[in-house]
C-alpha cells in the first residue's frame, strides 16, 4: 500500500475524531493552547493506538470483538451526547451555558471515535504491512483535524451563543448513529 493510500485512509478515519473536535470547540469555554493540544493529542494517540492493536490482535481477536464494537462507540457517544444535551437544556437562567471537558470524557471521546481504526489495523495484518507508517500518518492527520476542527468550534461557538452544548450533543449522538448503522446495514 502507498503512502497516498494511507493518508486517504488517515483522512477517513479522522472525521470523527474532527466532528468530536468541532463540538468541544463549541462548548469549551476556555479553549486554550494547552487544552487544544491535550485534546489533540489524545483524539491522535487512539486514532493511531487502534491500529496498532488490530494489528496486533489480527484475525484471532477480530471475529469476537467485530460483532459489538459498533454498539460500543455507539453507547458511548450517546451517553456523552446524551448527557451535554441535558446539561443544555437545564441552562443557567438563559445565560450561556460552557463546560469545563474532564478526562475521563475526552479519553472516552477518543476510544469511541477510534474504533474503527481497530479494523484497519487488522486489514493492514491480512495486507502484510508494516504498520509503524501508517500509524504515524494516521495520528499526525488526526492531530491536525482535531486542532482544526477545536479551532472552527471555538470560532462558531462565539457567533452561535445559546444552545451550543445541546448542538454539540446533537452532534455526538449522530456520530453514534452513523457508526451503529454503518455497522448494522454496510458491513
Amino acid at each position: 500500500m502507498d503512502i497516498i493510500s494511507i493518508i486517504i485512509i488517515a483522512i477517513g478515519l479522522s472525521m470523527d475524531s474532527f466532528a468530536v473536535s468541532i463540538t468541544n470547540g463549541l462548548t469549551i469555554k476556555n479553549l486554550n493552547v494547552k487544552r487544544v493540544l491535550m485534546i489533540s493529542f489524545s483524539l491522535a494517540f487512539f486514532q493511531g493506538l487502534m491500529p496498532l492493536i488490530g494489528w496486533l490482535a489480527g484475525v484471532g481477536i477480530e471475529k469476537y470483538i467485530r460483532e459489538f464494537d459498533h454498539w460500543i462507540a455507539f453507547l458511548l457517544l450517546l451517553f456523552i451526547g446524551g448527557k451535554m444535551i441535558y446539561e443544555g437544556l437545564l441552562g443557567e437562567n438563559g445565560t450561556e451555558k460552557y463546560k469545563e471537558l474532564k478526562i475521563l470524557t475526552i479519553i472516552g471521546q477518543s476510544f469511541a471515535t477510534s474504533i474503527d481504526a481497530f479494523a484497519v489495523g487488522i486489514s493492514f495484518a491480512f495486507l502484510n504491512l508494516s504498520i509503524v507508517i501508517p500509524i504515524l500518518i494516521i495520528g499526525l492527520v488526526t492531530f491536525i483535524a482535531s486542532i482544526i476542527g477545536l479551532q472552527l468550534g471555538k470560532y462558531f461557538g462565539k457567533k452561535i451563543g445559546k444552545s451550543i452544548e445541546i448542538f454539540g450533543g446533537i452532534v455526538l449522538v449522530g456520530i453514534g448513529i452513523k457508526i451503529l448503522i454503518e455497522h448494522l446495514y454496510f458491513q
